[in-house]
């Protein structure tokens, strides 16, 4: 139990230090700045070429989706995520090891041994898959659904609702992420900056005000007008469509796609989202105090 508490000790102290060093420039690879750099730049494109020309610059729930924006990527590492992954990975070392395993038993690959363009296209490619599986498993789990509601309570879209969601996200996202990348183990987490700023920026345009779709790459890259009927009030299917984080080819090869028409004037969230909790604090804690609620999108 002590070395577990050191663990925690130990990764509250290593984060707060990653942290520091991100604020005061001392890390070459700065997240922190970069996700500020990436929201700017789209949010001038928002100002610059509107697709909803009546939306305000502060739409509604702007200042919201940025304060959740900081803390799912920052604030919610130092107070919890750090540490719990760091303890939870060290269990799981230690239960291995005693049927003998270690988690580099399950590495199928050396990813250090691809030329990092290779090694890059595999590790971008088989997360976003596996995290298109898992945000359809959010959308078809009720227990799951009630924390993505927190996300799908977007009102009017803007770069910032990109990051509109539950810290329990993070944990389902990262848990089912984490067995195919230990598979694919190797990976020189230095390169993985491309992908990580790569993606921010295909999410912010997603929910950006903006009316693009980029012609035929709208075949394989998510864009602003596919996404925005992801978040439609209505929908043809009952667990809803469009389920692509970066890449849109996966709802094409597996017929979850669907834009009937231009959507920039639909309304969205989900059955019954007026009742839905409009304060970070009470989304939040609104699947934690809930009883029952059945699943309607």
């Amino acid at each position: 139990m002590e070395k577990y508490l050191e663990i925690i000790q130990k990764s509250y102290s290593d984060y707060w230090n990653y942290f520091q060093g991100q604020i005061f420039f001392q890390d070459v690879e700065n997240y922190f700045y970069g996700l500020i750099a990436i929201s700017l730049i789209i949010w001038i494109l928002e100002i610059l070429f509107p697709w909803r020309k009546n939306q305000s610059i502060f739409r509604k729930d702007f200042w919201l989706d940025t304060f959740y924006m900081f803390f799912n990527f920052f604030i919610f590492n130092i107070i919890l995520y750090a540490a719990l992954s760091d303890t939870t990975v060290a269990i799981m070392n230690d239960f291995l090891g005693i049927v003998g395993l270690s988690f580099n038993d399950f590495q199928l690959f050396d990813m250090k041994q691809l030329p990092t363009w290779a090694a890059l296209s595999i590790f971008f490619i088989v997360s976003d898959f596996v995290q298109w599986n898992t945000h359809r498993l959010l959308h078809r789990v009720d227990f799951l659904w009630n924390f993505h509601k927190v996300h799908h309570s977007v009102k009017e879209m803007g770069f910032a609702a990109h990051l509109r969601y539950h810290w329990m996200e993070t944990i389902v996202y990262k848990s089912i992420l984490y067995i195919p990348i230990t598979i694919i183990g190797g990976f020189n987490i230095e390169h993985a900056a491309f992908v990580y700023f790569f993606t921010i920026a295909i999410g912010h345009l997603n929910h950006a005000n903006l009316g693009w779709d980029y012609g035929l790459l709208k075949y394989i890259f998510n864009n602003p007008k596919m996404h925005i009927w992801h978040h439609s009030k209505k929908l043809p299917k009952k667990y809803g469509v469009n389920f692509g984080l970066t890449l849109s080819v996966w709802d094409y090869l597996f017929g979850t796609d669907y834009i009937p028409k231009n959507g920039r004037d639909i309304e969205l969230g989900f059955t019954n989202d007026e009742n839905f909790p409009k304060d970070f604090l009470q989304q939040e804690m609104y699947p934690i105090r809930l009883k029952k609620d059945s699943h309607e999108i």
